[in-house]
């Protein structure tokens, strides 16, 4: 059997954007092993992919380097597809004696590869999951096949469980409503984000211009005080919940699923509701590194919009610039498209 080791070991967000890779790979070569080289911590997202046949997990830990360099090895992988390049990746693929090592051509790293391709991803010219995919598609041709494109949604939760979840989060509200959104105000460190301050009047004033409207405000490991602070600013008319997600990441991705609006800064919990197609609204610094359309969430089309700060603004990274006043309007209106696709799709039904 052909066996591939994809390695994507950084953060939950960048793991969530290398899943249309795993799907073209497995749909392109379905007889063939997919595996994938994860951190612990987005080890469950990758058992929760369909695409991934086996997880293997990087520690990190330098005194764990040899076993992990023989664990890899004693899998005899055929392929090593590293989507992002590092040092220590680099020497990962070559100690395990993998014949065939890609990789983006940066850095000098690249020369511990047997092969590279071309990639200016500092330029932040195209989406990062379109990044991996030319990888992948890369690596596709070398083997003459042709790559199977995949749509989205490429996070699928039973209609049951969403069902059911989505049932209890009603419950939990001070008033029916018959939208659900959800509001993630913490980062993670990953980027900059609104202040809470911000997130605050974005929601008193979503709760007075959208009728039927309930807020979920959800938070990580560290985050409920900051969730805590947030909902202590919401004027008394705005039903809200604080959910703390403390059942692990396919629990908080299940729930997330449930979701009519998603918003948040670019960060994990965005691009887990992209991946589960929920509409998603991303707030981003206006940094080229950091741009929307590097980090598009992976919605189908017209189901995401971002948020920068304003132009004129000194510093590229200061959220306070924008203006929630516009945000909140622009969220209203597509809100409304939203209602519009879902009612189009109802009625073809």
């Amino acid at each position: 059997m052909f066996k591939v080791l994809v390695v994507r070991n950084d953060k939950i967000g960048d793991f969530m954007l290398a899943w249309p890779s795993f799907a073209m790979l497995k749909n392109s070569m379905p007889d063939a092993q997919i595996d994938a080289l994860v951190p612990a911590y987005t080890k469950a997202l990758a058992e929760l992919c369909p695409w991934i046949d086996n997880v293997i997990v990087d520690d990190a830990d330098k005194s764990q380097q040899t076993r992990l360099i023989n664990e890899i090895r004693n899998e005899h992988y055929n392929a090593y597809i590293c989507l992002f390049s590092t040092t220590r990746n680099a020497q990962l693929g070559r100690k395990a004696k993998i014949p065939y090592r890609l990789a983006p051509a940066t850095k000098w790293a690249q020369f511990l590869f047997t092969d590279r391709l071309k990639q200016r991803r500092s330029q932040s010219a195209k989406p990062e999951s379109e990044y991996n995919l030319d990888l992948i598609r890369h690596f596709l041709q070398t083997k003459s096949i042709s790559p199977v494109e995949i749509a989205a949604p490429f996070l699928r939760v039973d209609l049951q469980v969403k069902h059911d979840i989505r049932a209890s989060l009603l419950e939990k509200l001070s008033a029916p409503v018959n939208k659900l959104c959800f509001i993630h105000a913490g980062s993670g460190g990953s980027a900059n984000n609104l202040s809470i301050v911000q997130y605050a009047q974005l929601i008193n004033l979503l709760n007075e211009r959208v009728t039927g409207i309930g807020f979920i405000l959800t938070a990580g490991p560290g985050e409920e005080a900051q969730a805590r602070q947030l909902q202590a600013l919401l004027n008394q008319t705005v039903p809200s919940y604080l959910y703390q997600s403390t059942k692990g990441l396919i629990s908080f991705c299940q729930t997330i699923s449930c979701a009519d609006l998603f918003i948040a800064g670019s960060t994990g919990p965005l691009h887990i509701a992209g991946a589960a197609d929920v509409p998603t609204i991303g707030f981003f610094p206006a940094k080229r590194s950091a741009t929307p359309l590097r980090w598009k969430p992976l919605n189908s089309g017209g189901r995401h919009i971002a948020f920068i700060p304003e132009s004129n603004d000194k510093s590229q990274e200061n959220m306070q610039s924008i203006d929630i006043e516009k945000v909140a309007l622009s969220v209203y209106n597509f809100l409304l498209k939203q209602v519009e696709k879902t009612n189009e799709k109802t009625s073809k039904a």
